[in-house]
């Protein structure tokens, strides 16, 4: 036996009164009210995606409950709770990261690290390495070496063979370890006048 969730007072006076159904399905109410409880749900959260993520709970919980619910003319009440006793149940489940303390935190060195600004500089000049390749080779080295596929995959994405994939990134390797900017032992210096 299940007990009904929103009953209007109208239809619990009526002993056998008619179930009025507004909507006929679960999907009909999301179609016809999903903007409306979208902005609900915006006013609740603090970014789009957390009020989408919100919603999508509430709705959740809505159609567990589906059955259940006899006055669909209540629908929207039941939604909006579900929405808010979401909310509160996140924000008293969210982790505090942050600790006030007398002195900041610093991270230690490490051994052997080079400078961030020369780290920088060097996927700077990489990058400009890779935007040289031919477009191919370029899109074979981002996928293989930047999106970590493997040669199979990669192969697969652009449709070529496994050994058009092997060639094509021996080949784009080859000419980055010739760049000047890559390898300052190919870099000439400049004669001091």
């Amino acid at each position: 036996m299940t007990t009904p969730v929103c009953t209007s007072a109208s239809t619990a006076a009526v002993p056998g009164a008619a179930q009025t159904l507004a909507y006929p399905s679960f999907a009909s109410y999301v179609r016809a009210r999903r903007p409306v409880l979208l902005r609900t749900a915006r006013s609740l959260t603090a970014n789009p995606s957390d009020a989408e993520d919100l919603l999508q709970t509430a709705l959740t919980k809505t159609y567990v409950a589906w059955e259940r619910i006899e006055d669909h003319r209540a629908l929207d009440g039941y939604v909006r709770r579900a929405l808010l006793n979401t909310r509160t149940s996140q924000w008293r489940k969210r982790k505090v990261d942050e600790f006030t303390c007398e002195e900041l935190p610093e991270p230690e060195p490490v051994p052997d690290a080079a400078d961030p600004a020369e780290r920088q500089a060097l996927r700077d000049a990489m990058w400009r390495a890779i935007m040289k390749l031919p477009a191919r080779q370029r899109a074979m080295v981002v996928l293989r070496y930047y999106e970590d596929l493997s040669e199979a995959q990669t192969a697969e994405v652009l449709g070529v063979s496994v050994g058009t994939v092997k060639s094509a990134v021996s080949r784009a390797l080859g000419k980055l370890r010739e760049d000047p900017e890559l390898n300052p032992e190919l870099n000439p210096e400049p004669a001091a006048a």
